[in-house]
């Protein structure tokens, strides 16, 4: 049976950088329009198990396999598709695999959960930071896709089909960053325009030619990358009909780099009706190109926030902390204890809260408890819990503090003590929140963040969030 996408979730953070206030910042022109921003708690990995998290909520199908790409992994020579694989709690059984280092490895793990033979989930995720004033700060975006991948099935019927890819490949230096450098380097753009578009012309060609059809038969392409003068110039000369060329995003999230091809196909497939072919045209270290055909299974899918909703929302950070959240601006700490490095042997122990979030029901009396306990606190019956996620639950603020003295490099901290819906009661911090803001009573969703990274260890845990809209 042909495999295609059964499913797929888009996670972009609410927050975002005004472009002009980086120019009034530097005193330097900086263009129009917004870009989306990564927050000081989130990573590559976080924003995976969101968009995880927001795929999976759209199909009862559960992965078998995952893969994870990112240009920008939180941990070298550690796998970090594991974590994404422990907050989503899936199987033991399912591996999880890291394609990393280059924006091509989302290209390549999408093909990837294509070719597998069981259900499998690819996550596509980037935090895309350059120098202060540099292009890649202005232009980038932060964001992560996760699509879905499997045979065609009644209980979850493929949204869209590949009839066709190919691929052009060849070595040539424009963009590079050394391990352990903040930023990536560029050649003069060029050279990149005349690297790019004869890869990205014959890689096109072949495409049409193996699904026998012509550019104008296309009803919506997309032509991305990092070189942004290079997809127009490859749009161009290959006939892209005049309207069918989809929004890059570049006014209103940037690119977002490994996620950026997979976050335009999503948006394409928030739009399209049943039967139309999408072109995909990524363009890094060579060209990628895929040809999907939508099905009917797409008009009847489970009803997600769409792209252009996640891209209407958000609130802007201002330049300075954007600075602070990505290192570029060290400022005086609180004079408080620096948070100390997180043991493996608790968070092996504990996995399953510390990851999935995950507490314990009371057989005897229901008693919901969380972290999960052996014993009841309300009945005290003993060794009778069985496990409950709640990561997603919704809950509701029953009070709250604001602390300006605690660590953080977004202070206040903002602490709240949240009631679940179906019982249980937890104390945790808060984050994209308004200090000035929060109230009692508030409804709250939990959401996968970095709390800190001390001693080279980053400390993953859940944080409640208000539900907006």
């Amino acid at each position: 049976m042909t495999a295609g996408i059964v499913a797929y979730g888009v996670y972009l953070p609410c927050s975002r950088l005004e472009r002009k206030a980086i120019g009034e910042a530097l005193g330097a022109p900086a263009g129009s329009g917004t870009r989306t921003v990564a927050s000081y708690d989130e990573d590559t990995t976080s924003l995976g198990v969101e968009a995880g998290r927001a795929a999976l909520r759209a199909s009862a199908l559960r992965p078998e396999a995952l893969y994870f790409a990112t240009a920008a992994p939180a941990y070298l020579d550690k796998t970090n598709a594991t974590a994404i694989h422990a907050a989503l709690a899936l199987d033991a059984g399912a591996p999880a695999f890291d394609l990393a280092g280059a924006v091509r490895s989302g290209a390549g793990a999408l093909r990837a959960a294509l070719d597998a033979p069981r259900p499998t989930l690819a996550v596509l995720a980037d935090v895309r930071a350059g120098l202060p004033g540099g292009g890649d700060e202005r232009e980038g975006g932060d964001g992560a896709v996760a699509f879905l991948c499997a045979p065609d099935a009644r209980e979850a019927p493929v949204l869209a089909v590949p009839v066709a890819h190919a691929s052009a490949t060849a070595e040539f230096l424009e963009r590079w960053r050394l391990p352990g450098e903040a930023a990536s380097r560029q050649w003069e753009e060029r050279f990149g325009e005349h690297a790019y578009v004869p890869l990205g012309e014959e890689a096109v060609a072949r495409a049409l030619k193996a699904a026998g059809v012509t550019a104008a038969q296309v009803a919506r392409w997309i032509v991305t990358g990092p070189h942004a003068r290079a997809a127009r110039r490859v749009a161009g000369s290959v006939g892209v009909p005049k309207g069918a060329l989809a929004d890059d995003l570049a006014a209103s999230v940037g690119h977002t780099g490994t996620a950026h091809a997979g976050l335009l196909l999503a948006d394409a497939l928030d739009r399209a009706r049943p039967d139309e072919l999408i072109a995909v045209v990524a363009l890094a270290d060579g060209c990628d190109v895929t040809l999907w055909r939508t099905t009917a299974a797409l008009a009847a899918r489970q009803p997600q926030p769409t792209v252009a909703a996640l891209v209407a929302g958000g609130r802007a950070v201002p330049y300075a902390t954007y600075l602070t959240w990505r290192g570029f601006l060290q400022r005086e700490p609180p004079r408080r204890p620096d948070p100390e490095r997180p043991a493996a042997p608790p968070s092996l122990r504990a996995g399953d809260w510390k990851f999935a979030f995950t507490g314990s029901r009371c057989q005897a009396c229901g008693a919901r408890h969380l972290p999960p306990q052996r014993v009841c606190v309300k009945c005290h019956a003993v060794d009778r819990m069985a496990p409950e996620r709640l990561a997603d639950v919704p809950g509701t603020i029953a009070t709250f503090t604001v602390d300006r003295l605690a660590y953080s490099l977004s202070p206040p901290v903002v602490v709240g003590v949240i009631d679940f819906e179906g019982g249980g009661r937890f104390q945790c911090e808060m984050t994209d929140v308004d200090p000035a803001a929060v109230a009692i009573g508030q409804r709250v969703a939990m959401t996968f963040r970095r709390l800190f990274t001390a001693g080279g260890v980053h400390n993953y845990f859940w944080k409640a969030r208000p539900i907006r809209g």
